[in-house]
């Protein structure tokens, strides 16, 4: 396997999900929910059914800082993988692309694109690993 067809498929899973509109949010989104429900539970032992809504208020924003800037592109998590992670997602999408020849990363992409039902299946296994492997919500951007 040469690493120049790993970065083509790495690539390819970039334009996938660029072409797909589609964000990730990596696994902090569940500390600000913690926080959130703490600082609500906290406030309804200190100050009854109005300390539970200005301590959820609080700890919402609390948990909204914590979270912010968790939401990426995945195109740019992709690129951020390491090479292990490059590696065990290459090993699933040769799964699917097992038969299909190319010489660059620009044929492979038209050869994917135009092939409707290899795309659906290449996103869904890309979609699957970012939520399997790296515990990720897939989000798709309006």
């Amino acid at each position: 396997m040469s690493c120049h067809r790993m970065d083509d498929v790495m690539k390819l899973c970039c334009e996938l999900s660029a072409n797909q509109q589609i964000r990730s949010t990596v696994k902090g989104s569940g500390k600000g929910a913690a926080a959130a429900g703490g600082l609500a539970f906290a406030g309804g032992l200190l100050g009854g059914p109005l300390g539970i809504a200005v301590g959820g208020a609080v700890g919402g924003l609390i948990g909204c800082w914590m979270t912010s800037g968790q939401f990426k592109p995945l195109p740019q998590i992709i690129m951020e993988l390491s090479p292990q992670q490059k590696q065990k997602l290459y090993n699933d999408l040769m799964v699917i692309l097992a038969d299909v020849q190319w010489t660059d990363v620009l044929q492979l992409t038209m050869l994917v694109m135009s092939n409707q039902a290899m795309k659906q299946q290449l996103t869904t296994a890309l979609l699957g690993y970012v939520t399997k492997e790296l515990q990720a919500e897939v989000h798709y951007v309006d």
